[in-house]
């Protein structure tokens, strides 16, 4: 069958059914539109969780009178954990600095000590924040016989605060992609019934056809260009409608939302093209599927 006859015959088809094309349309402009929409929160809330876990740190205070040496063994120990990539970096806080500190945060609160009662400390930086307890847990069992080494008072990775962070992250994680995933079939189930529409009421063409000896391609053909034509159309209308909100809506929205340099949402243009790509899969699997129950003549 030649392409010209195929867009021919899916475009005559889509001027005679207009209602059902509308209607097939719509129902793309509106799936792809929450797609569009759920990648770009859930992107942003990826992007925020990822933020927040760099967030979490391994401290390690030391005691008051530790000496050179039991410090050093710490910091052994972090270049190994470094070395196995556990461990992205981490630096040293005299207790000085950390005097600094504190008097450039809450000047009125260290105005008023008449001695330095901060600790020497390590400042350890995970590769992911799940190594968090791991390290933390080797810091305290570096001593002999897997006891707390001399010279570490304790080591802050966070605790319960640390794991409920990581809970949620994770959460969210299995939420965003369920939910991706029902809406992509949901959006596929919407478009194969409205299109069901167009083919049943053109069943008896299909039947003769096929009792002709049409082939399946020849039949299919049209069908599935109406659904790619429908998959595009909805999809450039849904990416529109994104990029209104885009520059009307979500400018009011950050306005109340602390913002941050490293969180943010996929970009605007990779989402338009996710869409569309989207819209033209959807559109041509529906109208697909729908023709084959029409082609068992």
């Amino acid at each position: 069958m030649k392409l010209r006859t195929i867009v021919g015959e899916a475009v005559r088809s889509l001027g005679a059914t207009m209602s059902t094309t509308v209607a097939a349309t719509l129902t793309v402009l509106i799936g792809m539109f929450v797609l569009g929409v759920s990648i770009a929160l859930g992107s942003w809330v990826l992007s925020w969780s990822d933020h927040v876990k760099n967030q979490l740190l391994v401290k390690t205070y030391f005691t008051l009178d530790a000496t050179p040496r039991q410090m050093n063994n710490v910091r052994v120990l972090l270049v190994k954990q470094q070395e196995v990539g556990k461990v992205k970096t981490f630096h040293f806080i005299s207790a000085r600095e950390a005097y600094k500190q504190m008097k450039k945060q809450y000047p009125d609160q260290v105005k008023e000590l008449s001695y330095n009662p901060f600790p020497n400390e390590y400042e350890v930086i995970p590769k992911k924040a799940e190594y968090n307890a791991g390290i933390a847990s080797a810091i305290l069992h570096l001593g002999p016989g897997g006891t707390k080494p001399a010279g570490v008072d304790k080591v802050d990775d966070g605790g319960a605060t640390s794991q409920r962070i990581l809970r949620v992250g994770s959460i969210i994680e299995v939420v965003f992609l369920v939910g991706l995933i029902v809406l992509l079939i949901a959006s596929t189930l919407l478009i194969a019934n409205t299109i069901r529409l167009s083919i049943f009421a053109r069943r008896r063409e299909i039947e003769v056809m096929k009792l002709v000896g049409a082939s399946n391609w020849f039949v299919r053909g049209p069908f599935m260009l109406e659904g790619l034509l429908c998959g595009i159309a909805g999809s450039v209308l849904a990416v529109l409608l994104l990029l209104i909100g885009k520059l009307v809506v979500l400018p009011a929205i950050l306005g109340h939302i602390k913002d941050s340099k490293d969180v943010h949402a996929m970009g605007f243009e990779v989402i338009a093209l996710l869409m569309i790509a989207a819209g033209l899969a959807l559109g041509a699997a529906g109208s697909g599927l729908t023709v084959r129950r029409f082609l068992r003549v």
